[in-house]
């Protein structure tokens, strides 16, 4: 099995998304994601850049929030969801639901993804995410076990912020998370955030140690599952997840060294 690794455009987004897709290449990435707008502009020059670099192209769904009813927040997400297909990513990685909605609304969004899905035949993953339907390992178990093939997109670290814990008491729920996940977010967190300063630094070998095992779990069912490509994007993120001193507002540490500092651990560490 071959693991692709793509960079994320969150924290460069002041770069021309044409230069950073051959940034990203320069780097040793194979692709990028981000969330891209409906404007015919950026969609054109984007979709040059990726052509013209051989670049995987992952897309993001993300909204920002907004008052709205279900049925409001329904129709944002298709019409984000069926641009982001038009661009023909290799799947779509969605921010779906919110953490408020009852199950049986966020199963009807569900449904309408797997509806778009189906309908433009572009993946969408569903990203475990504060906020949102996966925001929690144990609330995320019904909705596996009524779609026992929903496929997620891994970021764990979101986990530990909500439970306060390294998911200590929790490897039971994780073991029945894991086998649906198709693509990993590579951030390391801890009990009190989704970003630790420096996954790198000393204090943090612990935590780096345990989110790396359980991305190689994934990798190893991955693998046992027959997949020859897998995505993982080292997604450690600018300000305000990036600590920043006071007053300043000066990032504690470089981003984009992160990222690919991860990229060059993971190459070395994980086994494929």
């Amino acid at each position: 099995m071959e693991i692709k690794f793509i960079c994320t455009y969150w924290g460069k987004q002041d770069m021309p998304v044409g230069t950073f897709v051959e940034t990203a290449l320069d780097a040793g990435f194979n692709g990028i994601e981000l969330n891209i707008p409906a404007e015919k502009e950026l969609t054109r020059t984007l979709s040059k850049a990726v052509g013209q670099n051989n670049a995987i192209l992952i897309a993001q769904q993300w909204l920002p929030p907004a008052m709205e009813s279900v049925e409001q927040y329904r129709t944002r997400m298709t019409a984000s969801l069926i641009h982001l297909a038009s661009l023909s990513p290799v799947f779509i990685n969605s921010h779906t639901g919110k953490d408020y909605y009852s199950f049986n609304e966020n199963c009807s969004l569900i449904e309408t993804a797997k509806e778009i899905e189906e309908n433009t035949g572009v993946k969408i993953l569903h990203e475990t995410h504060r906020g949102r339907f996966t925001h929690h390992a144990a609330s995320l178990l019904p909705y596996l076990q009524k779609y026992p093939k929903l496929e997620l997109s891994a970021d764990f670290s979101h986990f530990c912020a909500v439970s306060e814990s390294l998911l200590e008491d929790q490897e039971e729920i994780l073991d029945r998370i894991i086998p649906a996940v198709r693509y990993i977010h590579a951030r390391v967190g801890h009990d009190q955030s989704a970003q630790v300063n420096h996954p790198f630094a000393p204090e943090w070998e612990l935590n780096l140690m345990r989110f790396v095992s359980w991305w190689q779990k994934i990798i190893d069912q991955a693998r046992d599952r027959g997949e020859e490509i897998f995505h993982i994007c080292p997604e450690f993120g600018p300000a305000p997840y990036m600590p920043a001193l006071p007053f300043t507002g000066r990032p504690v540490a470089d981003q984009w060294q992160i990222n690919l500092e991860m990229m060059n651990h993971l190459k070395t560490n994980l086994v494929v």
